[in-house]
């Protein structure tokens, strides 16, 4: 299934899902290496958000992600300083989702010349996302790889940009959320996304170019949140929202959480599915509504409810699982930190996620 009907980003959901799964079954092949020694990976994080080192009694979680073809809008825009936040977010909330407190960083800037102030700006960026996160930023490298790395034609410098970030368990939790701990009638509570984050630009960036040309950066943005930004380039850059600093708040009260699933590539029910375990399913009929930018692209593009909510958050970045008598505390707490939270639904012991939204009722088995 690679055709451009059933896959508008250009490329398979199920053909990438293999190669992470084949990637990640010879990466276990090496666990062995560590057995019994210092930095013992666990076995029970399969199909996790991010996994755990072991070091005596310490137990520490480590990520790895990039920021992807975001980088290319940063390009067009000549904008730099903004995405730290993004190259943070999707470790740092890779870590929390499973109880990971991050704590460090280390990057790799990837370019094909190196421009001083491009870096800076990028530097600069990461730097205020770190301080957000509280997180130190304590290795990197800059690598000149000449025509090994292309992007947007008139950028003064194309670069890739990746990071692996470590963190350690919260003292509240003996073992890493997984989900293995929730059951029917749990409670699912949503934090609000405003932004692309750094997922799903595929989708974005060949409808944008369809519709206006290799310039869409440039075209005015006309999405029900105008006054936020100028054009449909400014929309697209929109910083990623760093969610560890609310959930580890959510920790450091003792609330019950029983998983936590990072909406990232594959849209809300895939990434969902990641942490519902023993058959659980769930039924999402609370969501926030969708991010302005993404359902003005589904009108202009013709793209369907299914394809937007497969590829894209839609508004909804992390979903929390907790009991029915905690959930009224943890939207409290989490909006006391400065994030929109609510209550999105709640599991059942029927498998599948069901997602109830305006434009009807979308089930994915």
């Amino acid at each position: 299934m690679n055709d451009n009907k059933n896959n508008p980003a250009g490329y398979s959901i199920e053909e990438g899902n293999a190669a992470s799964r084949n990637a990640y079954n010879w990466s276990k092949k090496t666990f062995a290496n560590r057995a019994g020694l210092p930095g013992e990976p666990a076995q029970d994080l399969d199909g996790g958000f991010s996994n755990e080192i072991r070091f005596g009694a310490e137990r520490l979680g480590i990520s790895s992600d990039g920021i992807g073809t975001k980088i290319e809008v940063a390009e067009r825009l000549n904008t730099y300083d903004t995405l730290g936040y993004d190259l943070i977010a999707m470790t740092a909330d890779d870590l929390i989702s499973a109880g990971f407190v991050p704590t460090n960083l280390s990057n790799i800037i990837d370019v094909n010349h190196l421009d001083y102030d491009v870096v800076d700006q990028l530097m600069h960026g990461l730097h205020d996302a770190a301080n957000f996160t509280k997180i130190a930023i304590t290795g990197g490298e800059i690598a000149e790889l000449g025509n090994r790395i292309g992007g947007w034609p008139g950028a003064k410098m194309n670069f890739n940009w990746c990071s692996t970030a470590i963190g350690v368990l919260h003292p509240s939790l003996a073992q890493p959320l997984s989900g293995k701990t929730a059951q029917a009638g749990h409670v699912v509570v949503a934090l609000r996304s405003p932004s692309f984050r750094s997922n799903g630009y595929s989708l974005a960036r060949k409808t944008l170019q369809k519709v206006f040309g290799d310039n869409w950066h440039e075209a005015p943005y006309d999405g029900t949140d105008a006054d936020r930004y100028a054009t449909w380039g400014a929309a697209m850059l929109a910083p990623s929202l760093i969610y560890s600093p609310g959930v580890t708040a959510l920790l450091d009260a003792g609330l019950p959480l029983h998983g936590i699933a990072h909406i990232t590539g594959g849209g809300v029910a895939d990434n969902f599915q990641r942490v519902l375990k023993n058959g659980l399913g769930a039924v999402l009929d609370n969501l926030f509504e969708p991010l302005p930018a993404m359902q003005r692209l589904c009108e202009i593009g013709d793209i369907t409810a299914e394809t937007a909510y497969l590829y894209w958050n839609m508004g909804t970045g992390m979903l929390i699982v907790t009991e029915e008598a905690s959930a009224a505390a943890v939207v409290a707490s989490l909006q006391a930190s400065g994030y929109d939270a609510q209550v999105a639904g709640h599991l059942t012991a029927e498998a599948g996620v069901t997602l109830r939204v305006g434009a009807g009722e979308l089930r994915y088995a």
